[in-house]
């Protein structure tokens, strides 16, 4: 007989809510999450406990760990012991979602960081949903050896969000970009 990890067992009694991350997340337009992750997120209501959720993997030791690592990354809470959380059929208004951490960048610009981000959105928005692409992608960024060979890479990434995810995805990873870029050099 398998006994379950005490981990795990804690994890199946919990009764998770979603947190504004995850109704963010859940938006038209949104995928940096996998399906089985999105399907958690859709059905935690705060009246479901993890072991409620392995059907939708292939265990529920396995649906603990994934929603034990979605509490860690901020999109779910454990309804038990969150108080201040607003219901969870509030949809949150335009105020109440906090940016992205990728979003509030202060470091230096470089094209060093540009590429580092490239390399990570093409991750986040082709590897699951289109490897090949994804591939041709990560190959391009890897042979562009200057700034306007990574902007053209960039571009076609763009133009590829834009189809799939809508342009105002497309525009606000684009003005992401922009606050990476080191400023051109003028002669």
């Amino acid at each position: 007989m398998l006994r379950r990890s005490p981990k795990n067992a804690a994890a199946s009694s919990m009764f998770l809510i979603k947190t504004d991350k995850a109704r963010h997340e859940l938006q038209p337009g949104r995928r940096t999450l996998g399906q089985r992750e999105r399907a958690l997120l859709l059905m935690a209501d705060g009246r479901r406990s993890v072991t409620d959720f392995g059907q939708l993997f292939s265990s529920r030791d396995e649906a603990g760990k994934v929603a034990l690592h979605l509490v860690r990354q901020g999109y779910l809470l454990d309804a038990h012991t969150q108080q201040r959380q607003p219901p969870v059929d509030a949809a949150p208004g335009p105020a109440e979602i906090a940016p992205a951490a990728a979003d509030a960048f202060d470091g230096k610009r470089s094209l060093a960081t540009t590429r580092m981000f490239l390399f990570d959105l093409c991750e986040r928005m082709f590897v699951r949903r289109n490897p090949i692409l994804a591939e041709q992608f990560r190959e391009k960024l890897r042979e562009s050896r200057d700034r306007d060979g990574m902007l053209a890479v960039a571009g076609a990434m763009l133009d590829e969000i834009a189809k799939s995810a809508g342009a105002e995805r497309a525009d606000s990873i684009r003005e992401r970009i922009d606050k990476l870029l080191p400023a051109p050099l003028v002669h």
